[in-house]
C-alpha cells in the first residue's frame, strides 16, 4: 500500500530486471493526479521487471496535455479526452488505461464516511452558491436523520487544470441545468464561489483542514487522506455508495470503438448499480516517433501494467480495463505508432 503517496508531486522509479537491462531507456510523462496513486503503484511493481527508468510528474490534466503537444514528455497523462480535431492537428494517438470515481468529499463534525446523500441538483446548487448552509432544507429532506449543524458550507474546487474537474463539471451540467446554463463544463471553469487547491492532493488537504467544507476528489485520495465521501443519487435515481464494483457497473456499456480517440465519458450512466462520477484517465503519445526507442518504452510499460496490474489497481479502487479494450489499444500501437522513417514501432 503507497504511504503517504499524495504529498510527492513527481515519480521517479529505477528499474532493474536483466531482461530489460539491455536496451533500458529513461521516460518521462506528466498531467493528470486523477490516476497517479495507480500509476505509481504499478511503476514501483515494474521495478523488479524492467531496466528502464520511469518519471511521472502529477500537475493536471491540463498541464499534460501542454506538455506532450510541446514534446517536453514522452507521454501526457489525462482525464478529459481530447477531441478528434485535436488529436488530428497534434498527430497525437489517445487511449484509456484505467477507470475510476470522483467522489464529493466532506469536513463535517460527526458526519462519516458514506453517510451523507447529495443528489446532483443539490450538489450543484452547493457549487454555485446557492445552498449556504449544511442545514438548509433540500440537504435535510435527503437525510432525515443525519444531524447537520447551522454552518457555513466552505466550497473547495481545484485551482489547476483538471480532468477531475472535467469529469465533476460535466456531471453538473447533466443533472443541474442552472450549472449547465451558468457555468458549464471543461477543465477549468469560472467557479462561482469556494477556494481553489491545486491536484487532487491540494483539495483533499484543504477537505482535510478546514471544517464544514466540501469538495471532489478521486476515491483513493478521499480513502488515503480519511475523508467522508458521501452518497451520490444515480441516473436511475438509486443512491450508491463509491466502490469499485459501481464504478464497473457504469462502464460496463462503454462504446470504446465508436468514441473519437477511445474518449469515452462515463459520468451519469444508466443501471441502479451506476457511480453517477465514473471516468476513465487517457493516456496521449505521439503517432510519429522522434525518438523510437522511448516511445516503445513507453507502451512496454503500459503493457506490462495491463498484463499484470489489474490487481494492484483494483486495490486501489481502479477498474482495469477489460482484455477486448487492451488488444485494440495494442492493435492501435502496431498501425498507428510510426518511427520518423515509416516503421512501425510496437511490434
Amino acid at each position: 500500500m503507497l504511504k503517504r503517496v499524495f504529498k510527492q508531486v513527481s515519480l521517479t522509479v529505477a528499474l532493474s530486471a536483466a531482461a530489460f537491462a539491455a536496451h533500458a531507456v529513461d521516460i518521462t510523462g506528466a498531467g493528470a493526479s486523477f490516476p497517479y496513486p495507480v500509476y505509481a503503484k504499478w511503476a514501483s511493481d515494474y521495478k523488479a521487471a524492467s531496466g528502464n527508468a520511469v518519471n511521472y510528474q502529477s500537475i493536471g490534466s491540463g498541464g499534460g496535455q501542454q506538455q506532450i503537444k510541446a514534446k517536453t514528455v514522452d507521454f501526457g497523462a489525462s482525464d478529459d479526452p481530447l477531441k478528434a480535431d485535436d488529436l488530428q492537428k497534434n498527430n497525437l494517438l489517445q487511449f484509456p488505461a484505467v477507470i475510476g470515481g470522483t467522489v464529493a468529499v466532506v469536513n463535517i463534525d460527526g458526519v462519516k464516511a458514506g453517510e451523507l446523500k447529495l443528489s446532483g441538483k443539490v450538489l450543484g446548487d452547493i457549487f454555485l452558491g446557492k445552498i449556504k448552509k449544511w442545514d438548509d432544507a433540500a440537504i435535510k429532506a435527503l437525510n432525515p436523520n443525519v444531524k447537520l449543524p447551522s454552518a457555513d458550507i466552505v466550497v473547495v474546487h481545484r485551482s489547476d487544470g483538471s480532468g477531475t474537474t472535467f469529469g465533476f463539471t460535466n456531471y453538473l451540467s447533466k443533472v443541474n441545468a442552472e450549472w449547465k446554463s451558468s457555468v458549464g463544463e471543461g477543465k477549468d471553469v469560472k467557479w462561482p464561489t469556494g477556494q481553489g487547491g491545486k491536484g487532487n492532493e491540494g483539495v483533499a488537504a484543504y477537505v482535510g483542514q478546514l471544517k464544514n467544507s466540501v469538495g471532489y476528489v478521486e476515491y483513493a485520495y478521499a480513502k488515503q487522506n480519511k475523508l467522508a465521501w458521501t452518497q451520490l443519487q444515480n441516473a436511475a435515481g438509486k443512491f450508491v455508495q463509491p466502490e469499485q464494483t459501481a464504478f464497473a457497473a457504469a462502464a460496463a456499456n462503454a462504446d470504446w470503438k465508436s468514441a473519437p480517440g477511445m474518449g469515452v465519458v462515463l459520468t451519469n450512466e444508466p443501471g441502479d448499480a451506476s457511480w453517477p462520477i465514473t471516468a476513465a484517465t487517457f493516456i496521449l503519445i505521439h503517432k510519429t516517433q522522434d525518438k523510437p526507442a522511448q516511445g516503445k518504452a513507453v507502451m512496454e510499460f503500459f503493457d506490462w501494467a495491463f498484463k499484470n496490474g489489474g490487481k494492484a489497481a483494483e486495490a486501489l479502487d481502479y477498474v482495469p480495463l477489460p482484455q477486448n479494450v487492451t488488444d485494440e489499444i495494442r492493435g492501435l500501437w502496431k498501425t498507428e505508432v510510426k518511427s520518423a522513417d515509416g516503421k512501425a514501432v510496437w511490434q
